[in-house]
Parts: structure tokens; C-alpha cells; sequence
């Protein structure tokens, strides 16, 4: 009996770890155009209303008019209104609650190479870029290391080319950026190269990080009965849109779009 007391008890904790963690996300999760919310007052059921944020970010309210909430986390937005209810003389010590029905607004457009493109709210005032690229289930086998992030900051157009993995490999915390309603990821397609000739897979692979033509060279399943891997042409695109044909060393590193050929033994 002890034991089950224990388990209910221990339960009872975790549900309000829970609870409060979701109360605490609804509190900072700042207010934008289109979101629709229901606002109330303790004992004053005549002033519960359902309303839209306004493009401008403002809403109109019973005996107070309009007020400006866009930007404000709903805790601030219920401060707000709340204090204009007891300056203006309504009501003396008004309990405000503010509960989202709809969000609209503060959404960031996830596009490219990700599992699930799309539009996702900001929930929080601190998402980072590695929280949205979570709620879009990642990028995909095919997708680049490297993130483009686009919007507005202090006025002006945004825009930062971000390597993600070298957020957590070489502690670049600085570059898993915080999120604005209105910003733009996008996962680009990850750069490939070509291999052809005598390999037991040819095609096209992904470029790893690093890569050398060894590397690429094994990603083809490397040379097959008649091929070797001493007998190699590169194909290289330059700059100025010429094609380049180079003997590669193995060493060498793999750069996007390189075509490899592998050459049929001598012998």
C-alpha cells in the first residue's frame, strides 16, 4: 500500500513539473498579428471577450480601448491590461487571464531540405534555431550542413549562412540564433559529386564533411575487377564556368559537383 502511495504521489509531482513547464511556455510566448486570444477577468464575466491582434499588434478592449499588446508575452499582455483596468478606476484589483485560441502570428517558415517543411509558432521568446529545425523533424539525408536564416532585424532585411553542426562540434553557441516572428530557414540541397567508370556503385553521393577523393572513392564502392584506383580523372567546374581535368591524389580534397572518373587498369 506504501509503494502505491509512493507511485501516486510521484506521479502527482511529475503532472505538475508538466503543468507549470506549460504554464511558463504560455506566459513568455510573445504576441503577434493574427493570434487570436480569449481574455478574461475574476469575477467580471461582462468583460470576457475573443479577439484578434491586429496587424498593427493592438486590440480593443471593453472600457479601456485599444491596447497596444503585440510583441508583450501573454504574462505582460495580462499585466497590461490588468493595470489599465485599475488606473482607469473599473475595477480595483482585477485578475486578468489571457488564453491563446488561435496562433497566427510570431511564425517562422522552415523550407528546403527538413522532414517537415512548413510554418511553426514561436512558443517561446528564447526558441533557437536548433529548437526549429527540431520541430521540423531535421534535415533530411540529402540536406546541407550549412542553414541560410532570413528576416528582419532593427529595421533591416537579415540574412546569416549558419554551419550547424559546428554549433555543438566546435562550441559555436553564438551561432544557434535566436528566432523573430517572420524569419525564414532554409536547408539547402547538400553538395554532391559524380563517380563513373569502373566502380562497383556508380552515381551520385553526398560530399561529407572533409571529404578527400579516397573518401569518394569508397563511397562508389570503390574500383571494380578492371578498374584502379592509381588510373583517376577529375572533372572540375571553375569559377569562370570552364571544366578542368585534373589527376587527382587521394589525398586530394572533394569539392561540389566533381565528376570522377575511374580509368580500366592498364593490365
Amino acid at each position: 500500500m506504501k509503494k502505491i502511495i509512493n507511485l501516486i504521489a510521484t506521479g502527482l509531482i511529475a503532472l505538475s513539473s508538466i503543468v507549470a513547464q506549460a504554464q511558463d511556455s504560455k506566459a513568455d510566448y510573445p504576441l503577434g498579428a493574427g493570434d487570436t486570444i480569449r481574455v478574461q477577468v475574476f469575477q467580471n464575466p461582462d468583460l470576457t471577450i475573443e479577439t484578434r491582434v491586429s496587424e498593427s499588434g493592438v486590440i480593443t478592449y471593453p472600457l479601456i480601448g485599444a491596447v497596444p499588446l503585440g510583441g508583450l508575452s501573454v504574462a505582460a499582455a495580462e499585466k497590461k491590461i490588468a493595470d489599465a483596468l485599475q488606473t482607469g478606476g473599473f475595477i480595483q484589483k482585477p485578475q486578468v487571464n489571457i488564453s491563446l485560441i488561435q496562433i497566427r502570428g510570431n511564425q517562422v517558415s522552415v523550407l528546403g531540405q527538413v522532414a517537415r517543411p512548413g510554418r511553426f509558432p514561436l512558443e517561446t521568446v528564447n526558441t533557437r534555431l536548433s529548437d526549429m529545425l527540431a520541430n521540423a523533424g531535421g534535415a533530411t539525408t540529402s540536406g546541407d550542413d550549412i542553414v541560410v536564416v532570413t528576416g528582419i532585424r532593427e529595421g533591416k532585411p537579415f540574412r546569416k549562412e549558419i554551419d550547424i553542426p559546428s554549433i555543438f562540434l566546435d562550441n559555436k553557441a553564438q551561432d544557434n540564433l535566436l528566432l523573430q516572428g517572420g524569419d525564414t530557414i532554409y536547408v539547402h540541397r547538400a553538395p554532391m559529386f559524380f563517380i563513373y567508370g569502373e566502380v562497383q556503385r556508380p552515381g551520385s553521393f553526398r560530399i561529407e564533411r572533409d571529404m578527400t577523393i579516397m573518401q569518394a572513392l569508397a563511397q562508389g564502392g570503390g574500383p571494380n575487377a578492371r578498374g584502379s584506383e592509381k588510373r583517376l580523372r577529375l572533372h572540375r567546374k571553375l569559377a569562370n564556368g570552364t571544366v578542368q581535368q585534373i589527376e587527382p591524389q587521394l589525398t586530394d580534397p572533394v569539392q561540389a559537383n566533381d565528376v570522377l572518373y575511374v580509368k580500366e587498369s592498364i593490365f
